[in-house]
C-alpha cells in the first residue's frame, strides 16, 4: 500500500480552503482514499484530511475507534453543531508532531457528506467522534488546532502535555462539565 508524506505546519496547502471533490469519484480519488487510510494507520492517527497529504480536496478519512473494522470516508463533508454545549479536550495533529493543545469543540455535530461509493452519508456524532470530525473538517478550511486555542498556555510539547491536565480540569469546572472530552 502506498504511504503518503504528511505536510507539516507552515506549508501553504494547510492554510488554504480545500476544493470540493468532483463527483462521481475518479479512480485517482479512490486510490488517494486508499493511500490516505494506509497513511493514517501507519502514522498512527485517528483521522487524516487530504490537505495533510498535499491534496487540496475536501476529503477526510477518520477512524476514532481504532478497533473498528473500517474507517469512515467523508467526501465534501459539512458539519452542523447540535445544541450549544462545547467541551474541552487535548488534541494533537499529524501535521504538528510532538505538540498537543486544549481545544474547545462542539459536543455533538451532524455530518453530511458523500461516502467513497458516491452515496449520501449523514448522521450525528458526539464525544471523541465529534472532536475528530471537527478537527479534520477544520483542515479543509485551512484551520489548524492551535488557531482554536483560547490561551497560548494551552499548547505544550507532547512530552510535557501531562501539565495540561490541570488546565483541562479548570476548563471543565469553569464550564460546568463533569469531565472534559
Amino acid at each position: 500500500m502506498t504511504l503518503l508524506k504528511i505536510a507539516a505546519m507552515g506549508h501553504p496547502v494547510l492554510w488554504a480552503r480545500a476544493t470540493p471533490v468532483p463527483l462521481p469519484l475518479s479512480a485517482a480519488t479512490q486510490d488517494l482514499i486508499d493511500a490516505m487510510i494506509a497513511t493514517m494507520r501507519d502514522a498512527p492517527g485517528v483521522g487524516l484530511a487530504a490537505p495533510q497529504v498535499y491534496q487540496s480536496l475536501r476529503l477526510i478519512v477518520i477512524q476514532p475507534d481504532r478497533e473498528a473494522d473500517a474507517p469512515m470516508v467523508l467526501v465534501n463533508p459539512e458539519l452542523t453543531p447540535i445544541g450549544t454545549t462545547r467541551v474541552y479536550g487535548v488534541e494533537g495533529c499529524l501535521s504538528i508532531p510532538d505538540w498537543q493543545g486544549i481545544v474547545p469543540r462542539w459536543e455533538t455535530v451532524r455530518y453530511d457528506a458523500v461516502d467513497r461509493d458516491g452515496e449520501p452519508l449523514a448522521g450525528e456524532a458526539s464525544g471523541f467522534h465529534a472532536r475528530v470530525l471537527q478537527h479534520e473538517v477544520d483542515h479543509l478550511d485551512g484551520i489548524l488546532y492551535p488557531m482554536r486555542l483560547e490561551d497560548p498556555r494551552d499548547l505544550a510539547f507532547a512530552r510535557e502535555a501531562r501539565h495540561l491536565a490541570a488546565r483541562l480540569h479548570a476548563y471543565a469546572e469553569d464550564h460546568g462539565e463533569d469531565d472534559a472530552a
